[in-house]
């Protein structure tokens, strides 16, 4: 079986910016990877440049190049010539295939794998039959969803060998994530027998195995740390395999409190003296240089304070007892050379 990759964070802490550079990351040395999207956000779409996905596994990227490997652009992503770009040249890395998956489209799958039903199947989609199911029975979807990303998993080609070496997964935010991949318990007021429920033991034992790991993305905040940790308690508890916490969008510490103390208490007429010198003002009492002073040393002082609060929620985060990895901030955002940027800083901190 290849591996299942599931992200999950808190929305706004970029859990599928970290599931589309984990693909990426995981595309490598000729291996291949399918990365899922289940929220019908096409936020996979928007990060690759690339136009809607459809209900069908399609070619969206090549993986970083290894050390030595083909040519890439100064900002990491491929160059012109690069296979990922559609052109000549050695390709460095394997393939990022991407699926955006539909409940409705997936219920018709169901349908015509375990009834045959084709267009009967359809004409059912014409009758809002299948919204009808979705909607007083939420279970089943998720069981759709769920169950397409398990079978991309367990799939293999006419020789026998799995078509994915991993498959990554942008879940539900971690506040539904346990109940999202729990779908066993979800359907079992369904149905105690028969296929929806043979597919849901089925889904389950892929998401029980050791080949599944859920990660964690979130951001050195209270709300985010809080909401990892009630999501790691309550993923052990469904016994799903937890696998790491991605800390994203780190900054770094610039002072520390020692650094603060000295200015405050040594260096206001030095730190003058400085700003006189690079052009900001004479060092005379009450010149431009010695009013800059108190506004520096209280953005000092607030950047002192972050860096406490997030060692103190990073120190909490350790405490879980999962491996941590961690994703800079990129001021201009996260375009394709960013995600590919993050990509190669996810592979260089190790097996994930």
């Amino acid at each position: 079986m290849s591996r299942l990759h599931v992200v999950s964070g808190k929305g706004g802490t970029g859990k599928t910016t970290v599931a589309a550079a984990l693909a990426l990351a995981l595309a490598t040395e000729g291996r291949r990877t399918l990365l899922v999207e289940v929220e019908g956000r096409q936020g996979i779409a928007q990060l690759f440049e690339t136009e809607a996905l459809p209900y069908e596994e399609r070619k969206i990227a090549v993986g970083p190049a290894s050390e030595g490997a083909a040519p890439w652009g100064p900002s990491g992503a491929p160059s012109a010539g690069d296979p990922a770009r559609g052109g000549g040249g050695r390709r460095a890395g394997g393939e990022v295939h991407a699926l955006a998956i539909d409940a409705e489209r997936a219920l018709l799958d169901y349908l015509q794998m375990f009834y045959k039903l084709g267009s009967a199947g359809r004409a059912l989609k014409k009758l809002g039959a299948i919204d009808f199911a979705t909607t007083i029975a939420p279970g089943l979807r998720d069981v759709l969803l769920t169950g397409k990303a398990c079978e991309a998993v367990r799939r293999k080609d006419k020789n026998g060998k799995f078509v994915y070496d991993a498959v990554v997964m942008d879940a539900p935010p971690t506040g539904r994530i346990t109940r999202f991949l729990n779908v066993n318990d979800e359907v079992a007021g369904l149905a105690k027998i028969g296929p929806i429920h043979n597919q849901a033991q089925a889904v389950m034992r892929v998401l029980k195995s050791p080949e599944t790991a859920v990660h964690l993305v979130t951001l050195l905040e209270e709300m985010p740390v809080q909401e990892t940790a009630d999501g790691v308690e309550e993923l052990r508890a469904a016994g799903i395999p937890v696998g790491g916490i991605v800390i994203n969008m780190t900054r770094p510490a610039l002072l520390d409190n020692g650094d603060l103390d000295s200015a405050a208490r040594d260096a206001r007429g030095g730190v003058a003296k400085a700003l006189s010198q690079a052009g900001l003002g004479g060092a005379r009492r009450g010149g431009l240089a010695e009013r800059l002073i108190d506004p520096l040393l209280e953005q000092a002082r607030e950047h002192t304070e972050r860096v406490e609060l997030e060692r103190a929620e990073h120190a909490e985060l350790t405490g879980l007892g999962l491996p941590t990895y961690e994703l800079e901030l990129l001021p201009e955002g996260v375009d394709l050379a960013g995600l590919y940027h993050l990509a190669r800083d996810l592979r260089k901190q190790g097996p994930i």
